[in-house]
């Protein structure tokens, strides 16, 4: 099979870097350009990173003599590949401007920003969870005057660790929330040599972040009416996020009320058994099980459980009664692969999959 041609639109920062080394050798797609700055532009792919690369896994070679481009020449980028992941550090503004530049090139776009998850007409998709929501894309297609241009996005890095067990609960009716998210650092593209002050530290704000923990998986389980996402009403969620010294992975702590009140054997039996569409499809960056329990009532661990799935899965664990909610449980998922970049990359193989994303 020939493989699909990728751009990576801020391909420099931390979840250009993540989407960089989770394409190495992606049996589907390939990276042929990357994009970034004005001040990268012109340089090799490995001096224009220089010494900021911030993964754990080395710069693949066959990235490091690709010159960088300009993100901002968008016909010219677009020009050369068949789509584009879009991890640009612009102002929600700048990005949404640019993004729908490049989607009118004809160039679907799957981003990992948050600039256009409230966009009506964009589908905003956990492929487990909503997959049908990018039905939407055909109404924004003919907003933008495309015929294969679009944007699709996934959600905040947040709400994995805790909108998946709730979404495999639906049938009893989860109806209010309390989530504390304790997040890690690299959800704010820092390691621990670029923020120092976190080693040993708890900062108790994250900048937007309770209000998209709150808000999004209400998107996620909306419906399409009239060409537009309409969120669900319920369940009502309310957040604390608290920054911690964890290099990768958000945690959870959630309690939740249901109208119909289930065992906890038939909670576990609901998370372990959930599966979906990217399951059944064996696509080639989806976890064999999404979601895991945890008997033993000291996880899930960061250090223990935060790659579960090659980091795209998730894990739940010390689920129990409650004496003010129904039920109480941690959940953990990790940031920057399930979260971010490997969370876009499962979306584009759905669209892919599903023949939105074709040669073009």
């Amino acid at each position: 099979m020939e493989k699909l041609k990728v751009g990576i639109l801020g391909g420099t920062g931390m979840v250009g870097q993540r989407f960089i080394s989770l394409l190495d050798n992606h049996p589907w797609f390939e990276v042929v350009t990357i994009a970034a700055s004005a001040r990268s532009a012109g340089k090799r792919y490995e001096d224009a990173v220089g010494g900021r690369w911030k993964i754990d896994v080395p710069m693949p070679e066959a990235v490091k003599d690709i010159i960088v481009s300009n993100v901002n020449e968008v016909e010219k980028v677009a020009a050369g590949v068949d789509f584009v992941f879009s991890a640009v550090d612009m102002s929600k503004d700048e990005i949404k401007a640019i993004e729908e530049a490049y989607a009118k090139t004809e160039t679907p776009v799957v981003s990992n920003n948050s600039a256009h998850r409230w966009t009506p007409d964009v589908p905003m998709v956990v492929p487990e969870i909503n997959p049908q929501h990018f039905d939407v894309i055909e109404f924004q297609k003919k907003r933008l005057g495309t015929t294969r241009g679009f944007i699709a996005v996934k959600p905040n890095c947040s709400i994995q660790a805790y909108a998946p067990a709730l979404n495999a609960w639906k049938e009893f009716e989860p109806y209010e929330v309390v989530a504390t998210t304790y997040q890690a650092i690299s959800g704010a593209g820092k390691t621990f040599e670029d923020w120092p002050e976190m080693v040993g530290n708890i900062i108790p704000y994250i900048g937007g972040e309770e209000e998209k923990s709150e808000k999004e998986p209400l998107r996620l389980w909306g419906e399409i009416k009239d060409g537009v996402i309409v969120p669900a009403t319920e369940p009502v969620i309310t957040c604390q996020c608290v920054r911690v010294p964890v290099l990768n992975g958000h945690t959870a702590a959630v309690f939740v009320k249901f109208r119909k009140k289930p065992t906890k054997e038939q909670l576990i039996e609901k998370l372990v058994n959930f599966s979906g569409l990217p399951q059944e499809l064996s696509l080639p960056s989806a976890p064999e099980h999404y979601i895991q329990y945890l008997e033993e009532d000291n996880r899930p661990q960061v250090t223990e459980d935060v790659n579960f799935g090659g980091g795209m899965g998730v894990s739940i664990g010390r689920l129990r009664e409650d004496t003010v909610y129904d039920y109480k449980f941690i959940g953990l998922a990790h940031n920057t692969l399930r979260g971010a970049a490997g969370g876009a990359v499962l979306c584009a193989e759905l669209l892919k999959a599903q023949g939105y994303i074709t040669k073009k």
